[in-house]
């Protein structure tokens, strides 16, 4: 079995899978279900493992810059879809506005998420070790008229309202992977041409997707936070339903990018698509 063969018969899985109306209604209610009780996993990880080490190399390589991994992916693979049916550079452009509008929305909600932390939050130095300490913790001097920036740079902690700002990230980014990818599967079902770029892109996505559920799950089981990482999920939540569930189903226009596959997935576009292709090919049928 060749590894053409292999490529197409797992993107076909996944694809066929990511693809049904069971998975992309039901997935939310997944990874809230992971948000809300994946911390007791807590009660039987062990903590001298080395993913409960905040400097692993998938927390530095991946959480700390997990958007930028999905808008390289998701935006290749949506750009590859989109252009390869259409040839339409403006189409393959609104398509991937989805992601600028998601981009920016977590951006101004982590702007948001700070100001609040700020505005809530105190600066505490605490006191010299062996001084005065209470059930084996030392106590806390409140310092006033100090920043977050400047309570942390000195060493000090700051303590204030919180939201998980990697569980939002964490779960924005798998929503939005599954409502990308989903329609790749009603795309090959049509008789679309999918060549070998354009599939190794969708499973990189669906290894992505993996990789993102295996991180939340390591942040709620290794570092519980409660309820900070369950508002975060919420958020996470809330933002994905505006979008994709609210504001994308508006249809294309000149404020809206339009849901994902929207112009794409018609089989007229398709089947002009696959005569294309055939026309490319040399004829060998020559009349003697």
């Amino acid at each position: 079995m060749s590894l053409n063969t292999v490529l197409v018969v797992l993107t076909d899985l996944a694809a066929r899978f990511m693809g049904t109306t069971l998975f992309r209604r039901h997935f939310h209610l997944l990874l809230s279900a992971l948000v809300m009780f994946g911390p007791m996993l807590s009660l039987w990880v062990s903590h001298h493992s080395i993913f409960a080490k905040k400097n692993h190399f998938l927390y530095r390589m991946f959480l700390h810059s997990g958007w930028g991994w999905t808008c390289i992916f998701v935006g290749s693979f949506v750009f590859l879809l989109s252009f390869s049916i259409r040839r339409s550079l403006s189409l393959s452009i609104r398509h991937l506005s989805r992601l600028a509008v998601a981009g920016g929305l977590w951006l101004s909600f982590c702007k948001l998420l700070d100001l609040l932390e700020n505005a809530t939050g105190s600066c505490y130095e605490p006191l010299e070790a062996g001084t005065v300490v209470t059930n084996g913790q030392s106590l806390l001097v409140l310092r006033e008229g100090e920043s977050k920036s400047e309570c942390l740079k000195a060493g000090m902690l700051w303590r204030g309202y919180e939201v998980s700002e990697d569980i939002f990230l964490l779960c924005l980014c798998c929503l939005l992977l599954v409502e990308e990818t989903a329609v790749f599967g009603p795309y090959l079902s049509l008789g679309g041409i999918s060549d070998a770029p354009l599939r190794i892109l969708f499973l990189f996505c669906v290894l992505l997707l993996w990789l993102w559920i295996f991180l939340l799950l390591c942040l709620l089981a290794y570092f519980p936070q409660f309820p900070t990482q369950l508002l975060g999920g919420a958020l996470g939540c809330l933002s994905w339903r505006g979008l994709y569930q609210g504001w994308y189903r508006l249809g294309p226009s000149w404020y809206c990018p339009g849901r994902p596959g929207l112009g794409l997935l018609n089989i007229k576009a398709i089947g002009n698509d696959v005569e294309d292709a055939q026309l490319k090919q040399p004829n060998h049928d020559h009349c003697n």
